[in-house]
Formats: structure tokens, sequence, C-alpha cells
């Protein structure tokens, strides 16, 4: 629980989810929720209806907000001061290094980083599914889904859930390549 977390959620505007619309992060520390943050971004690329449909996020909405470099500079300490967290973590990290790559910002070559969705499975098996508005239910969260706080929120207090009820995050933690853009392989255990 003395860890500090870094839940965030990423929107994209079209499917090539290379870009960002939006992102929220929340900082757990001391099993508790103790610093928000959201923003529209410029994804200086075109929106499809789908993905305006699901997160009402639209092109006149961002046109004057940063894009990504500029707001990869103030987010970049904040990202980098505890571990990644994400629901459905394999998406969110593939849009952060796809966002890195295409704008030719160089952070780290490897970054670690665990899954709620993947612990909300071993800690909660008997859920009919493990998305976030069914865990959010079943938790009685609050969320405002497919808008980044709310959901970086909900992934949080869904980690702290899991701290909470004995779980730890040891055995979900991965190795994301950036430069490959994929989860590396998982060392085997000995013994």
């Amino acid at each position: 629980m003395n860890r500090r977390y870094i839940a965030f959620d990423v929107e994209t505007p079209n499917y090539a989810n290379n870009r960002m619309s939006a992102i929220g992060i929340t900082v757990v520390e001391h099993g508790a929720v103790v610093q928000e943050y959201e923003t529209l971004v410029n994804p200086e690329c075109g929106f499809d209806p789908f993905n305006i449909s699901l997160t009402g996020i639209t092109p006149e909405m961002t046109a004057h907000k940063p894009p990504f470099p500029a707001l990869w500079q103030e987010i970049e300490p904040l990202m980098s001061s505890g571990l990644l967290i994400a629901h459905n973590a394999p998406f969110d990290m593939s849009v952060l290094a796809k966002c890195l790559r295409d704008y030719g910002i160089s952070w780290r070559p490897t970054v670690p980083y665990a899954c709620t969705c993947q612990m909300s499975r071993r800690l909660l098996p008997q859920l009919p599914n493990h998305r976030l508005n069914t865990l959010c239910q079943y938790l009685g969260l609050e969320l405002d889904h497919h808008q980044a706080g709310s959901d970086s929120r909900a992934c949080g207090e869904i980690l702290l859930h899991c701290l909470r009820s004995g779980g730890t995050v040891e055995p979900f933690l991965r190795t994301y390549d950036l430069t490959q853009i994929r989860t590396l392989p998982a060392r085997r255990r000995k013994g």
C-alpha cells in the first residue's frame, strides 16, 4: 500500500488508436487517492463517428487544447512518479506508446505496469465479466464511463479495493516495450 500508483485512462478519436483525445490520471498513494488530473487533448487527426458517440468528445472540443507533445511536458513528471496502472492496460499502454513514437518523444525504452482488469479477474472471479462498468456497479463506485478522469478514478479505486482485499500488484506486474509497442513476455519464476 505504500507504493505510488499512477492509474491512467485515455480516450481516442478514431479506430487507429494512435492518438489521444483525452487523458485522466489518478494518483494513489498510502492507500488513498491523493491527486487527480484530466484534460482533453488535440489529437491533430480526424475523429470517427463511433468514437464521438462513445466518448462524447468532438473535434470542436479539442481544437484549442494542447496536442500531445505540449501535454507530455506537463504530465511526464507525474507519469514517471509511480507504477502505471490501467484497466485493460495493454490498450492504454499502446496508445501512450504510439503517441510517444509518432511525435518522436523519447521517454524510456520499457516501463512497468499492472492491469486492474487482470487483478479483478483473479480477486473477483464470481463476476460475469470484469469490464470497468461492471466492477464499478459491483463495488458501488461512481462512473461516468468513457470520460478519462472518471475512468482513471475508477481504476484507482478498483486497485485500492484489490489491495485492501489482500491482493498484491506483484503477480500482475508486466513490462511494456514502448519501442516495439507490446507487452514483453513474462519471465518464468524458478522453483
